[in-house]
This record gives C-alpha cells, structure tokens and sequence, in this order.
C-alpha cells in the first residue's frame, strides 16, 4: 500500500518534526505538497532506537485512524521523543545517534475466536495485537514478536502484559483481542538510507 518513497518522505517528516520540536517546542505543521495518499487518515507509530546498539528508545503512535498519516507521523515522533513514559525525553544531540522507525497500521479488527483458537487466529510476523479489558489495554507492533522470537502464544500473552494484564488473561472471555497489520520502515543509520522491513510485516 505504501511504496519505498512514501516511507522515506514520512520518515523524513519524522526527524524533522522531532528535530523542529526538541530545537524550538514548536510542532511541525503538516506539508501542504504531501502526497494526497498520505494525507489520508491512518494509524501510524514511530520507534526511536539507539544506535548500533538497537535498543528501543522510545515508542508512541496512534493505533485508530485519527489523524491524516501525516500528521500522525509528526505527533508520534514528538511523542517517542518527549512522552514515553518508560524513558526520559531524548536530547537533541541523543536524536542524531538514533535511528528511527516508521510502522503504518490498517485498523485493528476484533478476532471473533474462542479463546482456545486465538493462537491459530493470531499470524506471528504479519499481525500486530492489541488486548484490551476493561479500561486496561495494551498494543505489540507485528515486528515485535519476530525480534523476541515468540510464538503466538507467548505473543498475546506479552500482550496482556503490556495492558497491565496476567499473562493469561487471554484465556478470558470478557478480554478482546483485536489484530492489525502494519508497512515497516527503519532508517539504516540515524538519518541515512531507508528500508522496508518485510520480512518483520509480510512473512
């Protein structure tokens, strides 16, 4: 859906506004000359990593279709920058020694499967998950299983983790799990050359 040039320009976008934001705590405006298939609505986040280590940084986004993807793309990047609660916000200088990583998602869909079959349900290395209970939720990127090496069980149940959840909570009924997919692209080194990664969304 969204081609090598798309994913450059956004991830370019990316490092601006985080850049525009840390230099001057002014957030970007959308690009008037974007592609009108990029100014389309879509959930979008991005990945802040170090490098080469390839620790994770920082990671926020938009999983619904909210926003323009452009502009999702500009308040994800302020946000892996500033707002992670995990992390503390990254410095200017931090941000050039980091790559950063753009995933765009498709809607998250509710998988309609007895708990007992939501593993089969759940594809390790194309689906995203979110698990959702009550007001807890919790969302794992595609990408995220196939760098861990998880099975789909160990997937959802990392899931539950994430939404402050037992691991097991997808054995319950009254937990719904939703699936996503999402077009992956990194920055080789901070600022350089980008690709696709297909082998984290596709395989």
């Amino acid at each position: 859906m969204y081609s090598l040039d798309d994913g450059t320009y956004l991830l370019r976008l990316a490092r601006r506004a985080a850049v525009e934001y840390l230099r001057r705590g002014v957030e970007l405006e959308p690009p008037e000359d974007a592609p009108e298939r990029l100014r389309e609505k879509a959930g979008a986040f991005v990945t802040i990593h170090t490098y080469p280590e390839h620790r994770l940084r920082g990671c926020i986004g938009y999983p619904e279709p909210h926003y323009p993807l452009v502009e999702a793309v500009i308040k994800s990047a302020i946000a892996a920058a500033t707002q992670d609660p995990r992390f503390p916000p990254v410095s200017l200088e931090e941000l050039e020694r980091c790559t950063l990583e753009l995933s765009v998602l498709t809607p998250p869909e509710p998988l309609n499967a007895p708990p007992s079959k939501l593993p089969e349900a759940v594809r390790v290395g194309e689906h995203g998950i979110i698990v959702e209970k009550g007001l807890r939720r919790g969302l794992l990127l595609p990408q995220v299983a196939v760098e861990e090496g998880w099975s789909s069980e160990e997937f959802l149940s990392h899931g539950c983790i994430k939404a402050g959840l037992l691991p097991d909570c997808w054995f319950e009924e009254s937990t719904r799990v939703y699936t996503f997919t999402a077009t992956v692209f990194a920055e080789v080194s901070p600022g350089g050359e980008v690709k696709l990664r297909e082998a984290s969304c596709q395989r």
